[in-house]
């Protein structure tokens, strides 16, 4: 079973999101599990990406990969970290640089700007349309 925890900054405030957040993780659940870690401040951030070896930045700056490419990026990340990964989303001033000098990677999950709530939402979309992809489901059109 994969498992792949979120770090981000701030809580999730809307009701409709939490709600949205969860359908997908119970689509996941029978092969992934999620773990999302929030963060008070920046500095809280930092402190607790202390303790992980490896995590992948989302920020603008970032390479932008299509869902297919994404789904393979996904899968090989994946297999090379035992079926672990970690994600991190900044709050609403990105990530901090020294984050993203330690990052193993820097992903763009697009060109405009999404707060760190919509954010969370759109990745969790992403990994279960990638998961989606790699089985040959029809979701992914």
């Amino acid at each position: 079973m994969y498992k792949i925890k979120v770090y981000s900054v701030g809580k999730t405030k809307e009701t409709w999101l939490q709600e949205a957040l969860e359908e997908y993780e119970k689509r996941l659940k029978p092969i992934l599990g999620f773990e999302w870690i929030l963060a008070k401040t920046d500095e809280n951030l930092k402190q607790l990406l202390e303790k992980e070896a490896n995590f992948i930045c989302l920020d603008p700056q970032g390479r932008q990969l299509s869902s297919e490419q994404f789904c393979h990026f996904l899968i090989k990340e994946l297999e090379r970290c035992h079926s672990r990964m970690s994600f991190v989303i900044g709050g609403h001033s990105g990530i901090p640089l020294k984050l993203k000098t330690l990052s193993r990677n820097l992903i763009s999950l697009s060109k405009m700007t999404f707060t760190h709530q919509i954010t969370r939402l759109i990745l969790v979309e992403q990994i279960y349309r990638s998961l989606e992809i790699n089985k040959g489901t029809a979701y992914h059109k």
